[in-house]
């Protein structure tokens, strides 16, 4: 048995519920409140400014403007700044588009696309019984694959997974046909990009904690072959 294998069995043993065993995993995966917020803050002052200013590269400097203030805390509290950093990525691939196309509405093509994107394999995920969350859980013990020993875990990290795709699904079913339409779009998608984002993403979080509050699915493993 790899020591990996070993800390997650033991991590799984301090709790007596599968929904015990996967919240607390979550909750180490996704950075806690704090790891959301910095996750989510500078890509709202950069759809905010944007709506109000109509001018990407304003848009753009607030949004990585507050990205840095927040990587500045970080890096003085020598904490991990990985939430930060996502958030970065995120806001330069949103300038890219707009800036290389000219239109402003082409900010929000990324997002759709990715949107699309993670839909489509987290339902696929779920058709083949690898469901996503269940390699965050992995991401956090050091063995990605650990969690598929409990059949317990492998199925409500199914139902989990299908709550992340619904933001997913909603996100592009609204604003993918916004974008599509006649004209400059973006006064349009950039309040639905903040309604539809952090709200929408924190409802689906909110329902996965009821979902793991409320269950109380007992461990249990495979036997080896």
């Amino acid at each position: 048995m790899s020591e990996t294998t070993a800390g997650t069995e033991r991590e799984t043993a301090a709790h007596d519920t599968v929904e015990a065993a996967v919240r607390a995993q979550l909750t180490k995966a996704l950075g806690g409140v704090r790891g959301m917020l910095e996750a989510a803050v500078p890509t709202i002052a950069f759809t905010a400014t944007y709506v109000a200013a109509k001018d990407v590269k304003v848009a753009v400097a607030a949004g990585v403007g507050a990205a840095l203030v927040l990587l500045i805390v970080r890096l003085a509290q020598r904490s991990n700044p990985q939430f930060v950093l996502n958030s970065l990525v995120g806001i330069a691939i949103a300038a890219f588009f707009a800036l290389r196309s000219g239109k402003a509405e082409n900010a929000f093509l990324p997002g759709i696309l990715l949107n699309a994107g993670y839909g489509v394999a987290m339902i696929f995920s779920i058709v083949v019984r690898w469901p996503v969350v269940g390699f965050i859980i992995g991401s956090v013990t050091g063995d990605p694959t650990a969690w598929r020993a409990d059949p317990g875990i492998v199925r409500l990290c199914s139902r989990l997974t299908w709550l992340l795709v619904l933001p997913c699904v909603v996100r592009v079913a609204v604003q993918y046909p916004i974008y599509l339409a006649d004209g400059d779009q973006s006064g349009l998608l950039g309040p639905a990009k903040i309604v539809m984002g952090w709200p929408l993403q924190v409802a689906a979080l909110a329902a996965m904690v009821w979902l793991l509050t409320r269950g109380r699915t007992p461990i249990e493993r495979e036997e080896p072959a």
